[in-house]
């Protein structure tokens, strides 16, 4: 039989949207570019396969996203796994660019302290890679001050010793599909923990860290927002709600409050859950909310039960683009012809990284020799034909 990941990873040119991640087929070791839309068909990862899909509507990518397969610590003896890792950019693609980069060494550097992954270790590189892009804003303060209003929804899931642990600040989603025998097909369960105004409890929350702040939650054109600006409540970035010293001139007006504050109002915690993963978990569906604004959780889980493995997340993002197209009258034909750019009054950028869990895989301890890399949204392509 076919070993179910390749032992090394390929090394190759990157290019602006690659990475590498070991495919044993020798088809898309670097993911394949068409018009706007990045995709990997499918790899092979410690846990079984997977697959990867971007679609670009903004005139600069803001989404990025990552996998690694193999060490999750500096150390030979210890822990092995899979981390996902889906940045899903605004105000700019510098934030989710430098999260992408440097989040996942940030959790080797405590993994290999700490000699374990766990709910602290993760925490720890979210607040550091905090603290690092923080100082970039400060670094570029007075050449680029734009740079205080830009941050990124970070959503991490970490696969190792029969554990997934999700961690999430902001709004992206991670969905679970499990094989129940009451039911046809895979139920879908959410497991990630969102933090967008726009949910009752998110604006409890910020009201009691805010109580004499009777504008913290503000709903402004039928949208709720914190502060009147942003819909997420939990980020890394957007240095301009988190440090007094950034809200003011010469960063824009529109982002500056009329009141000083003397605490931060967004938070680069994350909220992390702990899920015991078992023969019923058949694959998860990790995405930026660009899929979930146009998907139900459970009709992306129905796709992904319902159809090969073999380009999932691609069918899954084009899944999105038709409903976002039949929502404006428009046939989907027509909206791939339109640039990016223009085409983010239509949809947001969309990250799919879909990981299947297979049991036999998991099991099986010379699978451990796995190395895998790769980067989706690593870059904007040059001159790209319209998709």
């Amino acid at each position: 039989m076919i070993k179910p990941c390749w032992k090394t990873s390929v090394e190759g040119d990157r290019g602006r949207w690659g990475g590498r991640d070991g495919s044993r087929q020798g088809g898309d070791p670097n993911g394949r570019v068409d018009g706007l839309m990045w995709y990997k068909d499918l790899g092979y990862h410690l846990n079984g396969e997977f697959s990867m899909s971007v679609i670009q509507a903004n005139g600069l990518l803001e989404d990025h996203s990552r996998l690694e397969s193999g060490p999750l610590s500096s150390l030979s003896s210890g822990p092995h796994g899979t981390f996902i890792g889906v940045y899903d950019g605004h105000g700019g693609p510098e934030a989710s660019r430098f999260v992408n980069e440097n989040l996942f060494l940030n959790l080797k550097k405590f993994a290999s302290e700490h000699q374990e992954i766990s709910a602290n270790v993760i925490k720890k590189a979210f607040l550091e890679t905090e603290e690092e892009f923080l100082a970039i804003v400060k670094q570029q303060w007075v050449d680029k001050p734009q740079i205080a209003s830009v941050g990124t929804c970070c959503l991490v899931g970490v696969i190792c010793n029969g554990l997934l642990y999700v961690a999430n600040a902001g709004d992206s989603r991670v969905v679970l599909g499990r094989a129940e025998k009451s039911v046809r097909g895979a139920t879908a369960i959410q497991l990630s923990t969102e933090h967008n105004a726009s949910i009752e409890s998110v604006r409890d929350e910020l009201r009691s860290l805010h109580p004499h702040d009777s504008q913290i939650v503000v709903l402004k054109h039928k949208v709720w927002r914190v502060k009147g600006l942003i819909q997420v409540s939990r980020s890394i970035g957007d240095a301009y709600l988190k440090k007094a010293e950034f809200n003011r001139e010469p960063l824009l007006a529109k982002f500056r409050l009329s009141e000083p504050f003397s605490k931060p109002i967004l938070s680069p915690e994350p909220s992390i859950f702990i899920h015991k993963l078992n023969p019923k978990d058949q694959f998860l569906i990790f995405a930026s909310d660009g899929l979930w604004e146009h998907l139900s959780n459970q009709e992306a889980v129905d796709i992904v039960n319902n159809c090969p493995r073999s380009g999932i997340a691609k069918r899954l993002v084009k899944a999105a683009l038709r409903v976002a197209a039949k929502k404006r009258e428009m046939r989907y034909t027509d909206l791939k012809k339109i640039d990016r750019g223009v085409r983010r009054h239509f949809h947001d950028d969309i990250t799919v990284v879909v990981v299947f869990l297979d049991q036999a895989v998991m099991n099986r301890n010379s699978s451990r020799s796995c190395s895998v890399s790769i980067k989706g949204g690593g870059g904007v392509p040059t001159n790209p034909v319209k998709s």
